[in-house]
């Protein structure tokens, strides 16, 4: 088992040594040259998007609460891609932006597009330390090493491959993750299928379970909390937006989301389906998330169960390094380049890998500290709140408003949203649109009124 998960990793490192020759400047290193093909792109969106989290996490969201559960993953955020696909990845692409925060910058000024850069950082740096996290834990579940050593091998490997070869690398790697990913999920789901009894799969798909729309909640401000928070709240990810960058065409960028997401759903319904029928296997499972590992322990044969860890460490893989990636890109790009103006394309190369590197380091001490990484998960999302999905979708789709109306409702959805989550309201993210929306809205006017600006007042997309 060791020796197949330390080829498994070699060859990812491999892949980043071999790309890294082709790495001349910082287009290269952060977009892939902008050339990546429709495949490349496909599957780099699908193995980002889909994590270890969509895997044990949707199927235990639904061992418990049956299809309801499953809001977030794999339904809300396979909505996200296919409206990036539908609606932005053409002008997102035809901007010719090198990070989305370049958007921030022609759209409104410099100082929107750092106040946007510190609200994108620190979610992204987060998310890395929780997949960090989880890759020790499955390296040390099927290996025996302890937790905090197989933390600093992931953390030494992911470091290394992305740094060296950037984001030609991490879609490379994310193909060969994807199709493991793939194969291990198709795996568990023939073995459940041939070995559990029909009459017991369809005993499981009762009326109640299978409501996408749980009649329980506690009102219709609770059910759109569900479903706004994956999809406004990750609209515009960073981790998406930069494989839409990185396209060699905008109308490569399009399909390449319509693709992704469709491999999403159909892979996504699998976790779903074993959570749908997960009371009847495991009617007494203490912890749901538990029960996917734990049906592939019982079913599957020892190769099986490799292939298996295999395709969890695959999805752990995919998402960490493209949110190191994209994190860095931020920085090196939208901060550090400016402020050093001389630089040549060889030390701005050098300058982004530094920035994936010490970012990694930084999600690693995060990953060590366990006992707070899930409240810093929870917290993760405030840093954006609903204020960016919100100025982007003005800034693409209006000419109204300025950097001052930006500012304003960036700072109005952090503050809106850090009180309602401390104060633990019920729908937190429900509770600051209207409000960022209202504030974009009075300031834009205000602005507009001393700014006249064109009166169609209407951006095309």
């Amino acid at each position: 088992m060791i020796v197949g998960i330390i080829i498994y990793i070699v060859l990812q490192f491999g892949i980043g040594v071999w790309v890294s020759r082709r790495v001349k400047n910082e287009a290269d290193y952060l977009l892939a040259g902008r050339n990546l093909g429709l495949l490349l792109a496909s599957f780099s969106i699908f193995a980002t998007w889909f994590g270890a989290e969509t895997v044990v996490g949707a199927a235990g969201a639904v061992y418990t609460n049956g299809l309801a559960g499953c809001s977030a993953d794999p339904f809300g955020y396979v909505l996200v891609i296919f409206i990036i696909g539908f609606i932005y990845a053409r002008p997102l692409w035809r901007g010719g932006y090198t990070t989305f925060a370049d958007f921030f910058r022609t759209r409104f000024s410099p100082t929107v597009e750092r106040v946007a850069i510190l609200l994108m950082v620190p979610s992204s740096i987060i998310w890395s330390a929780a997949q960090i996290r989880a890759f020790g834990q499955v390296v040390s579940a099927t290996t025996g090493l302890d937790v905090n050593l197989a933390i600093v091998a992931a953390t030494i490997v992911i470091i290394g491959y992305t740094a060296v070869g950037g984001m030609l690398a991490d879609a490379w790697t994310d193909v060969i993750q994807g199709v493991v990913l793939i194969l291990g999920l198709i795996v568990i789901a023939v073995a459940l299928l041939w070995q559990v009894p029909t009459g017991t799969l369809s005993a499981s798909m009762t009326p109640d379970r299978l409501r996408l729309f749980d009649s329980s909640e506690e009102s219709l401000v609770m059910l759109a909390e569900a479903w706004l928070v994956p999809v406004l709240g990750s609209l515009f990810a960073i981790e998406l937006i930069s494989r839409v960058l990185a396209c060699r065409s905008a109308e490569v960028a399009r399909r390449a989301c319509w693709l992704g997401g469709g491999i999403y759903l159909t892979l996504g319904m699998i976790p779903v389906i074993i959570g749908l029928i997960g009371p009847t296997l495991r009617p007494d499972l203490a912890e749901p998330e538990q029960l996917i590992p734990e049906l592939a322990r019982v079913h599957l044969s020892p190769l099986l169960y490799v292939l298996f860890s295999g395709a969890l460490i695959s999805a752990i893989l995919s998402t960490v390094d493209s949110a190191l990636l994209a994190s860095s890109a931020l920085v090196s790009h939208n901060l550090l380049r400016p402020a050093l103006p001389r630089m040549s394309d060889r030390h701005q190369v050098q300058v982004a890998r530094l920035c994936v590197a010490a970012f990694g380091l930084i999600a690693f001490v995060l990953a060590i500290q366990s006992e707070t990484i899930e409240r810093l998960i929870a917290l993760s999302s405030a840093f954006g709140g609903a204020g960016l999905a919100v100025v982007a979708m003005f800034g693409l789709h209006t000419k109204r408003g300025g950097s001052l109306s930006a500012l304003a409702t960036l700072a109005s959805g952090l503050l809106v949203w850090s009180v309602a989550h401390w104060q633990d309201w019920s729908a937190p993210f429900v509770t600051s649109l209207p409000i960022v929306v209202v504030v974009y809205w009075l300031v834009s006017s205000m602005e507009d009124a001393t700014n006249p600006t064109d009166p169609t007042d209407v951006r095309p997309i």
